[in-house]
């Protein structure tokens, strides 16, 4: 069973959602980790779309996102019988616009035409639990790290280079249990930190977008990624995550990469 943790977020008397310890992201006190406030943004998309499966998601981070407080807004751009999509502004309480999102949702079919077919994926057994590759934050108070539960299989530890890890995550809020895409979203922007190139102390390599696609709804709690980052010496990079559930395949997370030394 998961250890006793606090969801990643609450609500105000007012409805805004806030940030707890564990949706505190690294570098910033007073920012969130973009991987629950992403799974804030499927939420509200899977709410306005109840009818067809959440496939896409992807969310341009426009500020940090406040731990203080924010709202999100949602509008319906398409709603076709077979394809909907919908668009979403995340505000903070000054009324600035945080983070844009845009999701696509598709009808279920059962096509029994539709071959099965086995895919290479890790697996869980043998896997032991360990820290995360981001022990430590910039401001020293606690963050995402502390929230969550990882695993590493034989041959795999938190340190740089193309990682594949095991997560649990607790929900996003305390009274509720998050749908499979929105479990998976935690996860899907720790892409960019498991597979890091340099240390966290050396070199700052944050994401201003996500994007994550799944071919298939995860049904386990435990989820995994394998990752590997390409870093330019443009400033520029990338960071590309397969994800897996404990039955295989779920689909990817791709996440562009701003690359910048840090001052000592």
């Amino acid at each position: 069973m998961m250890r006793n943790k606090t969801a990643f977020f609450s609500t105000d008397e007012d409805g805004w959602f806030v940030g707890n310890d564990g949706a505190r992201g690294p570098w910033n006190a007073n920012a969130c980790h973009a991987g629950p406030v992403a799974g804030l943004l499927a939420r509200a998309a899977e709410s306005a779309v109840a009818n067809k499966q959440l496939v896409r998601l992807t969310v341009n981070f426009v500020r940090p996102i406040p731990m203080g407080g924010f709202r999100i807004e949602i509008e319906v751009t398409r709603d076709g019988k077979t394809a909907s999509a919908v668009a979403a502004v995340l505000v903070d309480r000054d009324g600035k616009i945080a983070a844009t999102a845009t999701s696509l949702h598709l009808v279920v079919e059962d096509i029994e035409q539709i071959p099965e077919h086995a895919a290479a994926a890790p697996t869980r057994k043998g896997s032991k639990p360990g820290v995360f590759a981001l022990q430590r934050a910039a401001h020293g108070l606690p963050f995402f790290s502390q929230a969550i539960d990882i695993e590493y299989p034989p041959g795999e530890n938190h340190h740089p280079g193309p990682t594949t890890a095991w997560m649990r995550v607790p929900p996003l809020l305390g009274d509720e249990t998050p749908s499979p895409f929105q479990r998976v979203c935690p996860l899907a922007d720790c892409g960019n930190g498991l597979s890091r190139i340099m240390e966290v102390g050396e070199m700052s390599f944050i994401n201003p977008d996500l994007t994550i696609v799944l071919h298939r709804l995860p049904e386990s709690i435990w989820l995994a990624s394998r990752t590997e980052s390409r870093w330019e010496r443009t400033g520029i990079g990338l960071a590309h995550a397969e994800l897996f559930d404990e039955n295989g395949p779920i689909g990817i997370a791709l996440q562009s990469l701003i690359l910048r030394p840090l001052q000592h």
